[in-house]
């Protein structure tokens, strides 16, 4: 059993390793035995998280230019011969009354987290179906479910994410690819930590989450093992919460 779950000779991309979930998966991944491809695009941050799973190839990349990844993809494939996992955990968040937001904002957001996405799953599409056994985890939200005040964009975004993530399931199950997405909950990293650490919304949520307590990065790994892995065969375009249980919660008190 525990061959399923081993990675070894597996090459994996993760777009937005540089910190926060995304770092945590990428040395996750590496520590089942997966070469890792950490990238974002700070170039500093990268070198970091690549020396952290000794990387074979440093490269940066920007989700919201189509001919980085291209660039990406083309060293991987150099370098590896091979693309058999992506995991696009690049995001970012607005948080304005919905009223208020620009046309730009809105469309810089979307930019991000859906077509970011899109453009990433489509530029590695050829590897992972050579791959006979292609991976792609999209890192989805409690957003994708859930309306949040103050964060509409971002929902939104998140929302269409995982509707990508089941049209690219179907479309892809006979190309040997599996597409699924993580649900994280409330984790505190660099994008939402100054929104929810001692402030109402962060107590409001931890009221909500029946465990009590804020995720912890390394919680997602097991997630995404799984996904990555022989043991999800049979499974795609789903969506898994590591939540706490806040997806499943009504009244706690």
């Amino acid at each position: 059993m525990a061959n399923l779950f081993d990675l070894s000779g597996r090459v994996a991309v993760v777009i937005g390793a540089t910190s926060g979930l995304g770092r945590a998966i990428a040395i996750g991944l590496a520590e089942h035995g997966a070469h890792v491809v950490p990238t974002g695009r700070r170039r500093a941050q990268v070198e970091e998280v690549c020396s952290a799973v000794r990387a074979g190839v440093v490269a940066t990349a920007d989700v919201t230019n189509l001919v980085s990844l291209e660039e990406l993809r083309d060293e991987v494939v150099s370098w590896h011969g091979r693309v058999d996992i992506l995991v696009n955990a690049a995001g970012c968040t607005l948080k304005k009354p919905a009223v208020e937001i620009s046309q730009t904002e809105w469309s810089d957001v979307f930019d991000t987290n859906l077509n970011g996405a899109l453009r990433a799953c489509q530029v590695f599409y050829e590897p992972l179906k050579q791959s006979g056994r292609g991976r792609v985890i999209n890192i989805a939200s409690l957003g994708s479910f859930l309306a949040f005040k103050d964060v509409a964009a971002y929902t939104a975004s998140k929302t269409a994410l995982l509707s990508l993530t089941r049209s690219l399931a179907c479309e892809w199950a006979r190309d040997g690819i599996l597409v699924n997405a993580i649900v994280p909950g409330v984790f505190p990293t660099e994008l939402n930590k100054a929104l929810i650490m001692g402030t109402e919304r962060g107590r409001e949520m931890l009221m909500r989450t029946p465990m009590g307590r804020f995720g912890r990065a390394e919680e997602l790994v097991g997630a995404a093992v799984l996904l990555a892995s022989d043991g999800a065969g049979f499974i795609t375009g789903q969506a898994i919460a590591v939540d706490g249980g806040y997806l499943a919660s009504g009244v706690n008190s």
